[in-house]
């Protein structure tokens, strides 16, 4: 870490080496790994189903427009599903909003929390407007190969500085590393010099963090579904600032004494690294799949579908259900007591399981008011234990295995029970690839399909699975294609 200089001292430091080391990183890895540019492609079809998908809430879609109505940008960027054409800032918070909405995308889990996809509403946002640029042959054209080698580097920033560094732990919520990697990124995809790539990343420090009271009880929120996109715009303004504008960096927004971020909002503690930077994070993301569903709970609601053979005609037997996790997932989705709103629901272990106990499955829709109503759920909750099980804790902070163990066990009041089902490793989990990759192009298919119709999906799909052709593709005519 650059050493603290004294507070009196106006002498302008050098750049604290920890963003040094990502403006090197963005601007001179090469990718060469073959695994993390076909992860990241199917990485790309899944967000994007999720973001189309959000399309069916209208909480999602009224914040997908211009952030003052009517004001359009001809010739702009498109977002997903809609008719909207707008600035590269806003057009990053919508996009970004729409991956995130339904907590369907992709997740990192590790001391720090996270869904590095998030990172796409960004990415996309001003690769767009640099292909359009590049279409009137005012700058180098961007391509689909090009939006995929960001991301990977996205992933990377935000993957590495989640696994050793606790943003939760000090009250601040997990957006702080989209708005660190996309500003990065986006700088050296608008050009950047590594003094400009810097810039924007001192900037990202400046910022701070945002407080996460909007993901816990009793604040739960819609907040969380838009945090992201929030990230993505102003990791875009900074980008833009550093590189067009001449913004003034600050080298010592870290380390610098009693002002800078460790003294400020981190316990006066430096970063911590588990590895340099490379390809791990995109070749280990975890793919939400077949549920909607925060992503501790994951294993959990798969345990439930397991067991509702057992529980669909015995509602009135059961006497308690017992759910074993991970310590993450015990602070962070065991809740009791009334749930006010979706946001509240999808971060509700016991929620996440109850319904698929009663009705077999787990759909977005499960979460809004007309299913939360049922009482069946409410009265099946107060009978559920949710308790730690250490080794699903040590399961999960072991580098080799990266589990996101749980277990549900029913007992009924004659005093039998089902067997304790436990599953380590969701479907979404690199040691599940085979078996969840057909499940991803088919949660891409339906998602298309429902929204565009049978005829342009079977497009976009000989489209994307020409990999050759797709890679090739300028950005904004993929975009084009997503148009409404």
């Amino acid at each position: 870490m650059t050493e603290p200089q004294d507070i009196r001292s106006a002498k302008r430091p050098e750049p604290d080496h920890e963003m040094v080391t990502i403006a090197d990183y963005v601007l001179n890895y090469k990718i060469d790994s073959k695994e993390a540019v076909e992860t990241a492609r199917y990485m790309l079809l899944d967000s994007l189903a999720s973001a189309i998908l959000a399309m069916k809430f209208p909480e999602c879609t009224k914040y997908l427009g211009p952030i003052v109505p009517g004001v359009e940008i001809p010739h702009g960027v498109p977002v997903p599903g809609t008719k909207h054409t707008l600035d590269p800032v806003q057009a990053a918070f919508a996009i970004g909003a729409q991956i995130r909405w339904l907590d369907f995308n992709d997740t990192w889990l590790a001391a720090e929390w996270g869904h590095p996809s998030d990172n796409l509403g960004a990415i996309l946002a001003v690769a767009d407007y640099l292909s359009r640029r590049s279409n009137n042959k005012e700058a180098p054209p961007i391509q689909m190969h090009d939006v995929l080698q960001f991301a990977v580097k996205a992933h990377e920033i935000q993957g590495c500085y989640a696994l050793k560094n606790s943003f939760n732990r000090v009250g601040l919520d997990h957006v702080i590393l989209v708005r660190l990697a996309s500003s990065a990124v986006t700088a050296a995809m608008l050009g950047g010099t590594e003094e400009q790539i810097i810039t924007a990343i001192s900037h990202s420090w400046m910022d701070n963090g945002t407080l996460r009271a909007y993901r816990h009880a009793p604040n739960t929120g819609p907040r969380k579904s838009w945090a992201a996109g929030d990230a993505c715009r102003r990791a875009v303004t900074h980008a833009l600032n550093a590189v067009y504008n001449d913004a003034v960096g600050y080298p010592s927004v870290l380390s610098a004494k009693t002002w800078g971020f460790y003294d400020v909002a981190f316990k006066g503690k430096p970063f911590e690294f588990e590895r340099p930077f490379g390809t791990y994070v995109m070749e280990n993301i975890l793919f939400k799949l077949s549920y909607p569903a925060e992503f501790h709970a994951q294993t959990a609601v798969e345990c439930a579908m397991k067991l509702y053979p057992q529980t669909k005609d015995r509602f009135a037997d059961i006497n308690k259900v017992v759910i074993e996790t991970q310590e993450a997932g015990h602070r962070i989705i065991d809740k009791t007591g009334p749930l006010a709103n979706y946001a509240d629901r999808d971060h509700c272990i016991q929620y996440m399981v109850a319904v698929p106990l009663i009705f077999g499955q787990l759909t977005a829709k499960d979460y809004g008011d007309e299913r939360a109503s049922d009482l069946r759920i409410d009265t099946l909750r107060e009978k559920m234990i949710v308790v730690e099980n250490k080794q699903f804790t040590k399961d999960y902070f072991d580098v080799d295995k990266r589990a996101i163990g749980n277990s549900v066990q029913v007992f009924f009041q004659d005093g039998t029970s089902t067997e304790k089902v436990l599953v380590d490793y969701p479907i979404g989990h690199r040691r599940r690839r085979s078996e969840g990759i057909p499940v991803l192009m088919q949660k891409f298919e339906n998602a298309f399909e429902a929204h565009f119709g049978r005829e342009k999906t079977a497009e976009i799909l000989e489209l994307v699975q020409d990999v050759e052709r797709f890679d090739a593709l300028p950005v904004h005519e993929f975009m084009d294609l997503l148009k409404a």
